[in-house]
């Protein structure tokens, strides 16, 4: 039988893991020399709690090679073969150590994908390969599935503050100064696994309004694709843009789901990421 493997930055509650057959590496956040495994150790409201309360900045650290072969050897020995479908490696060492664990393992089958994204974009494209290893398809027929929807998977989001991602060496001092000028709310994008700027308007109103229209220019097929959120502490407005764009798309569904605090740690609180097809 497939197994599929991911980390904790593809941002499924373990509840929906558990749901999908999933199991979830966590990567670890660091916060006042103390460490967490993500979602594990530290839910996402707590982190945020956290976030409001302590003046460091929280720092991650990677999956370990180790922590992966355990998991696929175990899998193996049970006759299973694995599928690891991994955040982007442009944005962490995780990828690179599921790679090295992959090395390890010298009987079975396993394979790694990178793809290339983050939070539910990443997300998504494990549920699906999930879903579809439950149905009992090949290996090779889940990975071809899960590189063409990685492939067209675009990632839109609107963070509150750069001063995260500045501070993480995500962005420029510059981009992050620029951004927090007038209530400017910063549109960012994920290509090819890394993080550059789309664009920049004034308050969430209009923040919400380029997200919808980025994914009516980009998108296609909504009718037959579930779309992501992803929010940061911030329900309210995730769940506001859901119902912006069931007013106007006709789509499959929509998945939503809390940042945890891995991304959060990049992000900050009041991030509202958005993640379709193109």
């Amino acid at each position: 039988m497939l197994k599929i493997i991911t980390d904790s930055a593809a941002d499924l509650s373990l509840e929906v893991a558990e749901e999908y057959g999933i199991t979830v590496v966590p990567l670890a956040v660091n916060i006042n020399e103390k460490s967490y495994r993500d979602r594990f150790d530290l839910t996402p409201a707590e982190f945020y709690k956290m976030l409001a309360k302590e003046n460091a900045l929280p720092t991650t650290s990677q999956v370990t090679p180790q922590a992966f072969y355990e998991i696929f050897q175990k899998l193996v020995d049970e006759g299973h073969e694995v599928l690891a479908i991994i955040f982007s490696s442009e944005l962490s060492g995780t990828f690179q150590s599921s790679v090295i664990a992959k090395d390890m393992v010298k009987t079975g089958r396993v394979e790694i994908f990178d793809t290339k994204g983050a939070s539910v974009g990443h997300g998504l494209t494990v549920l699906e390969a999930a879903r579809m290893a439950k149905e009992g398809k090949d290996l090779d027929i889940v990975l071809a599935k899960a590189k063409e929807m990685a492939g067209r998977m675009e990632h839109i989001f609107v963070v509150d503050s750069l001063d995260m991602l500045k501070k993480g060496g995500r962005i420029s001092a510059t981009q992050a100064f620029l951004g927090g000028m007038l209530n400017v709310k910063p549109v960012l994008q994920l290509k090819e696994g890394k993080i550059i700027p789309l664009d920049k308007v004034r308050g969430w109103k209009k923040a919400l309004a380029k997200l919808i229209n980025v994914m009516e220019e980009r998108g296609r097929d909504f009718e037959q694709q579930v779309i992501g959120i992803s929010h940061a502490d911030y329900e309210e407005m995730a769940k506001d843009l859901a119902e912006q764009i069931k007013a106007r798309f006709k789509v499959k569904d929509i998945f939503i789901s809390e940042i945890g605090p891995v991304i959060g740690s990049h992000t900050g609180p009041g991030t509202i990421a958005l993640f379709f097809q193109s």
